[in-house]
């Protein structure tokens, strides 16, 4: 376990509370037609406003990398043929400490606010004739069901066998896909409050949660809804993830337009940290500023 906090400074708190003055100003001592029309000073709070969320998404892209750095530890991610091609799942703290799904429900010595990011993963052979290419270039697609457990888990509902646990400190979400092939690691992170915005994830949550008695098997639930809308260019998850696999396994070049319009999309939902790790080197190949 390590007690090394991550780095989350408050980037941004000046802006930020200078952000709040300008919507405070005092019409007692203020009016718009003193200094500015109205349109003036639309203008300035949204000038403002894009400052903001230039440092907010900045701080998010700071914490992302960290992440990032951390988890070939965290996961102890080794040059060598696991035991099992199987999928797992963890949860890491704000204290850097990681634990699989059971392991975090029954300590005692972390709370459901310590929970920082979720992550989701698995083992795969690119030489394998059942390899699904768009877990190597767009894994959120194929990781619908982790992205539902992190949601799930951040809203503090408790399936546990279902891989979800009452987790509600949850900034993050990350999938990391191993490639022993290849010797390498596709690493993606995101944060969920804006993969669940986008994605329409507390509508479709709450439009299950509205008609069933108990939360079990709510994760089937949420992605057979997720999988009918069309996020993708006008494509659901599994088309997309379809054409994607015709395009890079298949050599499908008639498919070069709609995987580009989908990889537009991908990144606007998701606006995912991509970093890939060498297993053999100990050392990525990229990591983006």
């Amino acid at each position: 376990m390590l007690n090394e906090r991550w780095d989350t400074n408050d980037l941004g708190k000046e802006r930020r509370e200078e952000y709040v003055r300008l919507l405070k100003i005092n019409e007692e001592t203020f009016t718009l037609n003193e200094r500015w029309d109205t349109n003036e000073l639309d203008k300035e709070i949204r000038e403002e406003y894009r400052r903001e969320e230039y440092v907010r998404l900045l701080k998010i892209r700071k914490e992302e990398r960290e992440i990032a750095k951390y988890l070939p530890q965290a996961l102890n991610i080794k040059d060598s043929l696991p035991e099992c091609y199987c999928a797992y799942y963890y949860i890491i703290t704000k204290n850097k400490s990681t634990y699989d799904i059971l392991q975090f429900y029954n300590s005692y010595d972390v709370s459901s606010d310590d929970a920082y990011v979720y992550v989701a993963g698995d083992f795969y052979d690119r030489n394998d004739r059942y390899y699904h290419p768009v877990t190597y270039y767009y894994p959120f697609l194929y990781w619908k069901f982790g992205l539902v457990y992190a949601y799930l888990s951040k809203l503090g509902i408790e399936e546990v066998y279902r891989h979800i646990a009452p987790a509600t400190g949850l900034k993050y979400v990350a999938v990391v896909n191993q490639f022993t092939s290849d010797k390498r690691a596709v690493i993606e992170i995101a944060d969920i409050d804006i993969v669940a915005t986008n994605l329409n994830l507390p509508t479709l949550a709450q439009k299950v949660l509205g008609t069933k008695s108990n939360t079990e098997y709510i994760d089937y639930d949420i992605v057979d809804l997720l999988e009918k809308q069309k996020y993708f260019a006008g494509y659901t998850f599994n088309e997309a993830e379809e054409i994607v696999n015709r395009y890079f396994r298949d050599n499908d070049t008639s498919l070069a337009k709609e995987v580009e319009n989908i990889k537009y999309a991908y990144y606007r939902v998701f606006r995912p940290f991509r970093a890939i790790y060498d297993t053999k080197t100990k050392q990525f190949q990229n990591l983006p500023v």
